[in-house]
């Protein structure tokens, strides 16, 4: 038995999210026999009652809006709860959290210089990982397929010469960023200015990428090895907050209905990427498929959703691993450092 302080919460715009995950991943734990306290990274750790409280929150159609996560981020002081118990007392720290400041590198960076164990990837890799300019440029340098793309200038402007060389429609996203928040899909160019504001207002850098028109996937990794594909059916035109986190707006199809082949070729990406970005643990990989129906990276995502109906639990579930032995193996990995 281990004393794990499960982090969670946060004040991005994906804190419900992370707090739906809590709410599963803290009885899987226990019932393995783990000591398991709840900290809330804007709130400190939780009594039974606080934990039963923010864990009965449901995840909104629409993330936080700007005034709820400035008075959250006010509240948020990261290092106390580092050197408080139970984090401080704790033989592994269970990362429940998403966003630039969950995802990003700095929570990992704080727990490095506690000298405290945690699940996922490091500092530097989830910072990569996290800034999808960055991690662009290390998937083209090593010849793997995604989309054409070009960075926004210092003033948020795109070329009217790099939108036509994209071709419309184009994908407007924060560089850094997670759950779809801030992304739009631009089909005609009178859109464009208001989508590269909003994705500005989640993150001052803006990617802008050609639009793949193909099938939607995701495969998880855990360790070394690459778990199960599935194929993502949204009810919008793409997975956007919404659809990840409404009941009913998504079909998740795990196995895919596809191919030996592409599954295969999609399983060797996502373990590639995985490498690449140097990440550790587990992550998870998604693809959307080309006009030639050619598997390419869209991303990888360092601490992927935690329920048990997430993708990388149903993309474990294909490899015979249920929620609960997943949370073990994340652990066992952890531990293992």
């Amino acid at each position: 038995m281990s004393r794990i302080a499960l982090w969670t919460g946060g004040s991005t715009p994906e804190r419900d999210v992370a707090l739906a995950g809590a709410a599963q991943v803290a009885p899987a734990l226990r019932a393995l026999g783990h000591e398991v306290a709840v900290v809330d990274t804007v709130d400190g750790p939780l009594d039974e009652a606080g934990e039963a409280r923010l864990f009965a929150a449901r995840v909104e159609v629409e993330p936080p809006g700007p005034a709820a996560l400035a008075a959250l981020r006010a509240r948020e002081d990261l290092p106390r709860w580092a050197r408080a118990a139970p984090t401080a007392g704790a033989d592994l720290v269970f990362l429940v959290l998403h966003g630039d400041q969950g995802e990003g590198g700095s929570v990992q960076g704080l727990l490095d210089l506690a000298g405290l164990r945690y699940t996922g990837s490091g500092m530097l890799a989830s910072a990569i990982a996290m800034d999808k300019a960055v991690s662009k440029r290390l998937l083209r340098d090593a010849g793997l397929p995604q989309s054409d793309w070009v960075e926004a200038d210092a003033g948020g402007e795109v070329a009217a010469a790099e939108v036509e060389r994209l071709g419309l429609p184009v994908v407007v996203k924060p560089s850094n960023g997670g759950s779809s928040v801030g992304v739009s899909i631009v089909r005609e160019g009178g859109a464009l200015p208001a989508a590269l504001a909003l994705a500005r207002a989640v993150d001052p850098r803006v990617l802008v990428e050609a639009y793949l028109p193909g099938r939607e996937f995701s495969v998880g990794v855990l360790g070394d090895r690459a778990l199960g594909v599935g194929e993502i059916l949204p009810a919008h035109d793409f997975f956007d907050y919404e659809c990840k986190y409404t009941p009913g707006m998504c079909r998740e199809v795990f196995p895919a209905e596809i191919p030996d082949e592409t599954t295969e070729r999609m399983r060797e990406l996502a373990l590639a990427t995985h490498r690449l970005l140097g990440l550790r643990d587990f992550s998870r990989v998604d693809f959307r498929l080309d006009a030639d129906g050619t598997p390419c990276v869209l991303e990888a995502n360092t601490l992927p959703g935690m329920t048990r109906t997430s993708l990388l639990p149903q993309s474990a579930a294909v490899h015979g691993l249920d929620f609960r032995a997943l949370c073990g193996e994340i652990c066992r990995l952890a531990l293992a450092r």
